[in-house]
């Protein structure tokens, strides 16, 4: 009769499903939810055979084992979606915009008070074409208040379209659409008792 693990011996079979999950962020949700079932069912099972850490340690190093998940998701390395590489596009764009916001505002600023130090009055400044709307600077005393000068959506069209391809996004639809396929064994591994 097979004896039921510890709760020491549990949360060492879930830390190891969790943190491999962790790895598999980049697949799909019903694809990492059925990798992270999987695990834990053969886990369990080696637990009973060879108790919890040995279990553990057969696994060998999760990073290897989570790269070979991924490799047989989406192929070679160069194919997979990246979203750390997507982010960095729009943190690139984040970053450029604001320069070139505060640059424009910096130098529309210099002018008029290089002009009038004294300034008193109201200037629209017609921003940078095709990135920034038109913005109104109030002077008094040579002081500035500014409205306006928003982002384009043009900015926002180029910040993700940026992002979808640097990222390789499509990627994901790919196996989205791969997924969508195969819900008809996953819905009988739902009614067979499988735990998320």
């Amino acid at each position: 009769m097979a004896t039921s693990p510890s709760a020491l011996d549990r949360l060492r079979i879930e830390r190891a499903v969790w943190t491999m999950n962790a790895r598999l962020q980049d697949l799909p949700r019903r694809s990492r939810v059925t990798r992270r079932r999987e695990l834990r069912d053969n886990l369990h099972a080696a637990a009973a055979d060879v108790g919890a850490r040995q279990a553990v340690r057969q696994l060998g190093d999760l990073r290897i084992l989570a790269a070979g998940y991924l490799a047989a998701e989406y192929g070679e390395l160069s194919r997979r979606p990246s979203w750390a590489a997507a982010a960095v596009t729009i943190l690139t764009v984040e970053i450029v915009m604001m320069l070139v916001d505060y640059a424009g505002r910096t130098a529309f600023d210099a002018g008029i008070t290089a002009t009038t130090p004294d300034a008193t009055g109201t200037f629209r400044w017609a921003g940078v074409p095709y990135l920034t709307s038109e913005a109104t600077f109030t002077y008094r005393n040579g002081t500035h208040t500014s409205v306006g000068g928003a982002w384009t959506p043009l900015v926002y069209v180029l910040m993700f379209a940026g992002a979808f391809v640097t990222g390789r996004m499509w990627r994901l639809i790919f196996a989205w659409q791969r997924q969508r396929h195969l819900t008809p064994l996953a819905v009988d591994e739902e009614r067979n008792g499988g735990r998320s």
